[in-house]
């Protein structure tokens, strides 16, 4: 790990070292998961019966947006942006992938101790809206056991992989997987092309309304970079950043 790294993690965990454990899972070291209670996840409250199938905002009339994370790469650069997050009293979405579970098991439970909120993003990450029906549903599916073993429950979310938008057919086969609505956004941030955190802030804010449902990853040193200036750009706007199921509840 690089020093420019560790000043990143570092300034992110208010100065947990980056070497150290970080969510129980050393970076890079799969580690075997710890049974979790159900019960630890509360039930999260209804969503309004108008809901679309695939939602990419929230009401226009409240301060309130969802920050939402694809959810794969390096644990410590996921743990320093929860961290932040909670830091600065906000909560965020993230739309797990599958294998990333697998690979980092105790993440899961990190994300939902600091009020944040999980959801599925497809097994393998792979471009589920162009495969045949029952390869995406195994894409579906198999996230939503990784979660369900994990956590007690396969989340609210899913989100396409590889995809802004779900097809019919997508949409259908999350149905049947327990997801009557996917999660789609209507701010891009960009920030999986590493432009810089400067990049990622000035985007975001510059596409921002209220009600907006945000797509930013997990994974990237820029967005972790950016957090803490995006989190000060929409509270200087008088937005909050909640999870989608806040958002939309």
């Amino acid at each position: 790990m690089s020093v420019d790294r560790r000043s990143v993690l570092r300034a992110a965990m208010g100065g947990v070292a980056a070497g150290a454990v970080v969510g129980g899972c050393a970076p890079g070291t799969p580690r075997p998961a710890r049974p979790a209670a159900p019960s630890a996840t509360p039930s999260p409250a209804a969503l309004p019966a108008t809901l679309p199938d695939q939602i990419e905002h929230g009401p226009r009339d409240r301060p309130l947006v969802a920050l939402t994370f694809h959810g794969q790469g390096d644990p410590a650069l996921a743990t320093a942006l929860l961290t932040a997050a909670e830091h600065a009293g906000a909560h965020v979405t993230v739309l797990a992938v599958g294998s990333w579970l697998d690979a980092y098991p105790r993440i899961a439970r990190r994300i939902l101790d600091g009020g944040h909120e999980l959801g599925n993003h497809t097994q393998n990450h792979g471009p589920v809206c162009t495969m045949a029906a029952d390869a995406a549903a195994a894409e579906i599916n198999r996230c939503a056991d990784r979660l369900r073993r994990l956590t007690g429950s396969p989340g609210r979310w899913f989100r396409p992989s590889q995809a802004r938008y779900a097809t019919p057919l997508v949409i259908s086969l999350a149905r049947k997987a327990g997801y009557p609505h996917v999660l789609s956004y209507d701010v891009d941030s960009l920030d999986w092309t590493d432009p810089g955190p400067q990049a990622v802030t000035s985007t975001v804010l510059g596409q921002v309304r209220p009600g907006s449902v945000v797509s930013l990853h997990l994974g990237h040193e820029g967005t972790v970079r950016a957090l803490p200036g995006l989190l000060a750009g929409l509270g200087r706007r008088g937005l909050r950043a909640v999870t989608a199921t806040g958002l939309l509840t």
